[in-house]
C-alpha cells in the first residue's frame, strides 16, 4: 500500500502542500501563492485558475523535494478557505473569479433574505447568523447582477470542491464547508428545504454532501501530468480550515477546545450537538470529525492588535531587535513580564478592525481606557495582550453559558508561541493551556488524518495526537486568575459603555 498523504491547505494568500507518512509525521511542504483582486471597496475575489496552477505547482515541487514517488501516494486530500462562492460549469471550469470570504458586497440580498426568513430561524437552522459573508448572499447576487453566470454554473462551491471537481469530476462538499453557506440544515445533515424555498434557489446548483473522510473519486487520467500524480489516485474532500484545524489540534473528542491564534483569533470546540446562543454571540459549523460539530466564536483582531502594537508603539523594541538579529517581540515580552497582572488598572479594547463575535459590531473601535501617569509602555504592551485574551473569554464565557464543560485550552497558530501569553490566557481562562508541537501546520495536519483514516492508512482520529503532541502546559497562576476575576465585569462595562459612542464616531 502507498506510504504518504497530500493535503493541500488552500488559504487566503497561497496553497500550502504538504506530505505525512503512514506514522502521521510531517515529512515535506511547499507552498505557491496567488493574490486577492480588490475591485471595489468591500470586494474580495480571487481567480479558481491561480489555486489550480498553485495546487500543481506544489504538489510537483513537494514529490520533487522529497523524492517520494508519485505512486506511493496513498490520497490527496484538502483544507480550504470557507465562506465563498466558486461558479464552476459541468466540466468543473470556473465561470468568472471567485467570491471568497472577505468579500462582503452582497449586503442587499443580505437584507433581501431576511424579509423572507426570520433572523432566529436561520440561526436555529443553519446554526450561524444571516450575513453577507455567507455563500448565500454571494450566490444571489449573481443570479441579480450577472444572471448569465448564474444561470451557466452547474454547482457553487468552495475552494477545495473545485479542485476536487477539477480533479474527479465530481461535484461535492462536507459538511464543515457546507455549514460556512447559510443553507445547510446542521441537524439533519442536509441543505435547508424551508431556505432553498425561501430564497427560489435550486438544490440542483449545490454540490452533493459527503462526509470529510470519504473517497469522492480518483485523479483523472487527463489531469494527472498536470498535478503530477499518478491517475486513479484516490481523493479524499476533507474540509474547510477551521474544522481541519480542529482536528490538527486534537480537538475530537466531545467537550475538548482550542484556540487560534493568529491575526484573527478564535476559539472553537468539539461537541456532539450544535450549540445555539440565545444573543447569538456564537455559531456552530460541521466538523470533519463524523457526528461531531464544531461551535466557534471569533475575534477580528487579535494577533493583528499586538502587531500593531509592534509597529506604532515598539519602535524602541523593533530598532534594537534588528541590531541583534532577533524578534522585537522577544525584547516586547521581556518588558510585559515586568508588569504586573491587570496592568496597573490599564484596560484595552481589542476592537481596531470592528469586531465580530462576541460583539458583531462593524462600528466598534479600539481604545486604551484607565491610562494614568504612571502608566508605561510596558504597561500598554501587556493591557494588549490582557484585552485581546479578556475578549476571548466572553467566547469562552458564552459557551460556558449553555452548559458545555471545557477543561483545558488547546493552542496553535503563529501567536501561540510566546510563554508570556501561554500564562496571560491560562489566568484568565481559568484553565490549564495546552500548547501543541506543531502550530502552524494544524490546518492541513486536519486535512491529512481525515485523509489517512479515509483511504485506512490511519487506524483512527486519535493517531493525531501522536502527530501533534502537546509541548508544553501552562497552569493558571491563583493570584493573576483572581485579579482577572474581577476585572472582566469591568472590561464587558466599557464596551456597552462606549457602544454609542462607536455609532457617534460612525456617523461623523
Amino acid at each position: 500500500m502507498p506510504n504518504y498523504i497530500i493535503a493541500h491547505d488552500l488559504g487566503t494568500t497561497g496553497n500550502k502542500a504538504t506530505l505525512y507518512d503512514r506514522e502521521g509525521a510531517l515529512t515535506g511542504a511547499a507552498f505557491a501563492g496567488y493574490a486577492t483582486e480588490y475591485a471595489r471597496s468591500g470586494w474580495a475575489e480571487q481567480n479558481p485558475e491561480d489555486w489550480w496552477r498553485a495546487v500543481c505547482q506544489s504538489s510537483r515541487q513537494l514529490l520533487r523535494d522529497t523524492g517520494v514517488r508519485r505512486d506511493d501516494i496513498a490520497c490527496i486530500t484538502f483544507s480550504g478557505q470557507m465562506m465563498g462562492a466558486v461558479a464552476l460549469d459541468k466540466n468543473a471550469r470556473p465561470l468568472r473569479n471567485a467570491i471568497i470570504w472577505a468579500d462582503t458586497r452582497a449586503l442587499e440580498q443580505e437584507r433581501w433574505i431576511g424579509e423572507r426568513l426570520a433572523f432566529d430561524e436561520v440561526y436555529r437552522i443553519t446554526g450561524h447568523r444571516l450575513s453577507a459573508s455567507y455563500s448565500l448572499a454571494k450566490i444571489l447576487w449573481l443570479r441579480q447582477h450577472q444572471p448569465d453566470i448564474y444561470a451557466a454554473a452547474h454547482a457553487f462551491v468552495h475552494a477545495k470542491d473545485a479542485i476536487a471537481a477539477r480533479l474527479t469530476g465530481a461535484f461535492v462538499t462536507d459538511p464543515s464547508d457546507a455549514s460556512s453557506m447559510n443553507l445547510y440544515d446542521l441537524e439533519a445533515g442536509a441543505w435547508s428545504g424551508a431556505i432553498l424555498d425561501a430564497v427560489e434557489l435550486p438544490v440542483e446548483k449545490l454540490p452533493e454532501i459527503r462526509l470529510s473522510t470519504e473517497v469522492v473519486g480518483a485523479v483523472r487520467a487527463d489531469v494527472a501530468d498536470e498535478i503530477g500524480l499518478a491517475a486513479g489516485t484516490p481523493v479524499v474532500i476533507g474540509g474547510g480550515d477551521g474544522a481541519c484545524a480542529a482536528a490538527g489540534a486534537g480537538v475530537i473528542e466531545a467537550g475538548s477546545a482550542y484556540n487560534y491564534i493568529g491575526s484573527s483569533s478564535w476559539i472553537a470546540l468539539s461537541t456532539p450537538q450544535p450549540i445555539y446562543d440565545p444573543d447569538y454571540r456564537t455559531f456552530t459549523f460541521g466538523h470533519v470529525i463524523p457526528d461531531r460539530f464544531m461551535p466557534t466564536g471569533t475575534m477580528q483582531a487579535a494577533g493583528a492588535s499586538y502587531q500593531w502594537t509592534r509597529d506604532q508603539l515598539a519602535l524602541f523594541e523593533k530598532e534594537t531587535a534588528e541590531r541583534l538579529g532577533i524578534s522585537p517581540y522577544e525584547l516586547i515580552n521581556l518588558e510585559i513580564a515586568q508588569v504586573p497582572p491587570g496592568a496597573d488598572g490599564l484596560f484595552f479594547l481589542p476592537y481596531l478592525l470592528g469586531e465580530r463575535s462576541p460583539r458583531w459590531n462593524p462600528h466598534a473601535r479600539g481604545a486604551f481606557i484607565g491610562l494614568t501617569i504612571r502608566h508605561s509602555r510596558a504597561h500598554m504592551y501587556r493591557a494588549v495582550l490582557e484585552g485581546v485574551t479578556m475578549n476571548l473569554r466572553v467566547i469562552l464565557d458564552a459557551f460556558r453559558a449553555q452548559g458545555t464543560e471545557i477543561d483545558s485550552m488547546r493552542l496553535i497558530g503563529g501567536g501561540a508561541a510566546g510563554s508570556v501569553w501561554n500564562q496571560i490566557m491560562a489566568d484568565i481562562y481559568g484553565m490549564p493551556v495546552r500548547r501543541l508541537a506543531i502550530l502552524e501546520e494544524a490546518t492541513s495536519m486536519g486535512a491529512a488524518l481525515v485523509g489517512g483514516v479515509g483511504v485506512n492508512l490511519y487506524p483512527d482520529f486519535d493517531i493525531i495526537h501522536q502527530m501533534n503532541a502537546v509541548a508544553a502546559t501552562v497552569l493558571p497562576d491563583r493570584a493573576a486568575q483572581a485579579r482577572y476575576e474581577t476585572m472582566l465585569p469591568v472590561f464587558n462595562r466599557l464596551y456597552h459603555a462606549l457602544e454609542p459612542v462607536y455609532d457617534a464616531i460612525a456617523a461623523l
